[in-house]
């Protein structure tokens, strides 16, 4: 399980370059997206090899989280970013 993690974590840090240097907006915003779904993935390998549930409820929220994330920055891009 040590491994799957150490694996996740790396493609974690592939996609926080992205975030950082994306050429566009819309490339940013997919790699929050990914990086958010690789933290979900890493609550939930943790949560069964530790046994602790509850880091799954958090995983949920932060999912969920996540999600309302990426909504609410594409709608705004979508409308012009804020520049008028």
């Amino acid at each position: 399980m040590q491994i799957v993690e150490a694996l996740v974590l790396l493609s974690l840090a592939a996609v926080l370059v992205r975030l950082v240097r994306g050429p566009s907006p819309w490339d940013r915003l997919l790699a929050y997206s990914s990086a958010s779904n690789r933290v979900v993935l890493i609550l939930a390998v943790t949560a069964v090899e530790t046994g602790r549930s509850f880091l799954l409820d958090v995983g949920v929220v932060y999912a969920a989280l996540g999600f309302l994330g990426v909504i609410i920055l594409a709608r705004f891009m979508e409308r012009g970013g804020g520049h008028r």
